[in-house]
């Protein structure tokens, strides 16, 4: 959550995520990292109005940088309303998860004028363990 000092020095949690200034700081991850395993990342996506095409190109952005990963599984972009987007992305291990967050995925994720001019709030990257799955089809990249 993003916070903002107050005159006594303290941060104070906003509404939104969003600092002083209205600008937010792009990312929230929560959850642990666990024992190793098979991880994921669930990232939840809120456009802001006007702004659903910069994040469609920003997905797809994200989806270029995540083919050279040889750590990252399967990854998908997904739509649940006009503005909210989610992005759900497997890897085999802790230290698949963490070169993720270290590579190109991470730094479009970092750019905070990017994120700030289209974004309505900070994505919540929600980590995750795997539990069970099952291979399938998945649409084809444009």
């Amino acid at each position: 959550m993003a916070t903002r000092s107050d005159r006594s020095g303290d941060d104070r949690e906003t509404p939104g995520g969003a600092n002083a200034d209205g600008r937010h700081r792009g990312v929230v991850m929560t959850g642990h990292d666990g024992d190793d395993g098979t991880k994921a990342f669930y990232i939840l996506i809120e456009a802001r109005p006007g702004k659903t095409d910069e994040v469609r190109t920003m997905l797809a952005d994200i989806l270029a940088c995540v083919q050279e990963e040889p750590a990252t599984g399967p990854w998908y972009a997904v739509q649940h309303s006009a503005t909210t987007f989610a992005i759900f992305e497997v890897f085999p291990d802790l230290a698949g998860r963490r070169a993720h967050v270290a590579g190109g995925g991470g730094d479009i994720f970092r750019d905070l004028d990017r994120m700030n001019d289209i974004l309505a709030a900070p994505a919540h990257v929600q980590k995750v363990d795997v539990l069970l799955s099952k291979q399938v089809f998945t649409a084809q990249t444009p």
